[in-house]
């Protein structure tokens, strides 16, 4: 945060500067990203994977959210990481509600400045094992169980599969991952009849991403307690030019990207099922959502 700027208080200046920097797409949604993951913070390069951003265009961005006192970032070793200033948002939203309301809203509990600092890896020996499927195991569920399985640090084993898979998972669906430097080389296409058997992994949670999936009678996974429906419109029947279908992959990755840093920072280890299932659920309403996840989410 830039010296001198006081994180609790703010003046007309001060909140200006601050609507100013929040009042551009990506910068708004870097500061969301942060703000999933604190008081944890992420490296710059993890920031432009998870939105899909190049790095000279975001380095631009961060700096006019650090200039502001809305991020903070310490180098580590090759890396510098990056971490939201939850207290000064806070004290935008006091700024703003001073003088118009009759009652501040509720806050959150009071936070301390965060020093960035990434997430560890956990090495567990049962990690939440989660399947994620649509119809075609071809992009939306195949983009899903990549950032779920990255973002997990350990937490997470993700898989995908299709009711009905295509032969192969759509090229730009691998390209954008590749690009953004998953590990695609072992990634296919496959039916969720895999996930049954004596030999099937043991699964936790099922996440729908398609409403077809969701709407066909989806098998009852052996020993699985939790299924919610994450629906995003199908990137891969956008017809059109080529530039067209390649911008409707991308927003589909930040739109699971979004969804998947909402999960994996709950303490979803600590939350009883009845807790958990419906946090899942209202993920399931963020951006690009469809209809039927809103309304199962209502």
């Amino acid at each position: 945060m830039t010296p001198g700027l006081d994180a609790s208080r703010l003046d007309s200046p001060d909140a200006v500067a601050l609507l100013g920097a929040l009042a551009q797409p990506t910068r708004l949604e870097i500061f969301r990203l942060l703000m999933r993951y604190s008081p944890h913070g992420l490296a710059a390069g993890d920031i432009g994977r998870l939105l899909a951003v190049a790095h000279n265009t975001l380095s631009a961005h961060l700096g006019a959210l650090e200039q502001v006192g809305l991020l903070a970032s310490r180098r580590e070793g090759r890396h510098i990481i990056f971490a939201a200033q939850a207290p000064r948002a806070d004290a935008l939203l006091a700024f703003l509600s001073d003088a118009c309301c009759s009652e501040r809203p509720v806050g959150c509990a009071p936070v301390s400045l965060s020093v960035p600092a990434r997430r560890e890896f956990v090495a567990s020996e049962r990690p939440l094992r989660v399947l994620v499927v649509c119809t075609g195991n071809s992009a939306r569920s195949i983009m899903a169980e990549a950032v779920l399985n990255r973002e997990g640090l350990g937490r997470i084993q993700a898989y995908s599969a299709g009711s009905r898979p295509q032969e192969m998972p759509h090229p730009l669906a691998l390209g954008l991952l590749d690009d953004l430097g998953y590990e695609v080389s072992a990634m296919r296409s496959k039916s969720w009849d895999e996930f049954f058997g004596p030999a099937a992994p043991e699964l936790d949670l099922v996440i729908t991403v398609c409403d077809d999936a969701a709407e066909e009678t989806c098998p009852a996974f052996p020993g699985v307690p939790m299924r919610v429906h994450w629906g995003l419109d199908d990137p891969a029947s956008v017809a059109g030019p080529q530039a067209a279908k390649r911008a409707a992959f991308l927003q589909s990755y930040r739109d699971l990207a979004a969804r998947v840093t909402a999960f994996v920072n709950l303490p979803f280890e600590e939350m009883p099922l009845r807790e958990l299932e419906p946090v899942l659920t209202a993920i399931g309403r963020m951006d690009g959502a469809t209809d039927k996840s809103l309304e199962q989410a209502a």
